[in-house]
């Protein structure tokens, strides 16, 4: 455990409560995101599908959408197909096969609202199953569109950050470090950062979680250009001065980044987390260069090499 008093006084909470981690848990994902399990939530939840299509990745979003598209036509096609497929007027299946794609085709084009013309329904029944589906088929393109655009408009930041933190000389002493850069191609400016240690402690006999904020060179930056190296300088001051890798481990310390800027694209301010375990910290390293010199003069900066490092 590291020891419970520095010569800052730690926060008593980051808003993941007190509570020590277990198992050498993260409690923020690389990606961001708290690594915590809600419970005691009811099994269907509306309310969150709006919330979990706008954030899930955009693989999942379309094998969604695409799922949920053909398990309609497939659906209605089967319903055209047992009302009988002589009620689809200009359908010319012979088989069972046959009939069923004509049935799923009529289906997408009514879905669909595009109506070529080569089948259409006939009898009560099946007209009144085409109209039901014309009108699903609006709201349902209405409400994919709505998170098309909710996800296209969404400000969010596409950070890249180094996949370790190094320990790496620094003026007359050493330094931790770890390297970030913009992975897009829009301008952010007006970035600011916050890196936390988080540790397990035992105070009174008692194991909680601790919070301190560590401090560094430069908090802020005025545009991301290129990429920001964060420091924290290992001086006097510093909690981890004396500390090895092995007791970081110990105590379960993770180091978690909060970052947050103003993305002109969007005119909106966005934010973006990551948090390093202290098994991710190298020693005696140093950050590869990412930028250099076109033959045109025009300074090129490699967004790939953005972990690389060299030992020292």
């Amino acid at each position: 455990m590291l020891k419970p008093l520095f010569k800052t006084k730690p926060s008593e909470d980051l808003g993941f409560g007190i509570n020590p981690t277990q198992n050498n848990q993260r409690m923020m994902n690389k990606d961001g995101s708290s690594n915590l399990r809600r419970k005691g939530l009811p099994f269907f939840k509306p309310h969150e599908a709006y919330n979990s299509l706008i954030y899930m990745s955009w693989s999942k979003f379309w094998i969604i959408i695409l799922s949920v598209y053909f398990t309609i036509n497939i659906t209605f096609a089967s319903i055209y197909l047992s009302l009988g497929i002589q009620n689809l007027r200009g359908s010319e299946a012979k088989n069972t096969i046959d009939q069923f794609f004509d049935g799923f085709f009529f289906s997408a084009q009514t879905i669909s609202t595009v109506g070529y013309g080569h089948l259409s329904p006939s009898g009560m029944a099946t007209s009144s199953v085409a109209a039901f589906e014309s009108l699903l088929g609006l709201l349902a393109f209405a409400m994919a569109t709505g998170l098309l655009y909710g996800r296209f408009s969404r400000p969010n930041s596409r950070m890249s950050y180094s996949t370790n933190l190094l320990i790496s000389p620094y003026k007359t002493g050493k330094a931790l470090m770890l390297r970030l850069a913009n992975y897009r191609s829009n301008q952010l400016i007006d970035l600011e950062v916050q890196v936390y240690l988080a540790y397990n402690v035992i105070e009174n006999s008692i194991k909680t979680r601790k919070f301190l904020l560590l401090n560094l060179e430069r908090e802020k930056v005025a545009i991301l250009a290129t990429s920001w190296t964060i420091v924290h300088d290992i001086n006097e001051d510093s909690p981890i001065i004396n500390l090895t890798k092995q007791q970081l481990i110990d105590s379960e310390a993770e180091f978690l980044v909060l970052l947050k800027s103003f993305d002109d694209a969007f005119a909106q301010t966005v934010h973006s987390r990551t948090s390093y375990k202290a098994d991710e910290i190298i020693y005696n390293a140093k950050f590869s260069p990412l930028t250099a010199t076109g033959k045109d003069g025009i300074l090129e900066f490699d967004v790939s090499k953005i972990g690389d490092y060299e030992l020292i």
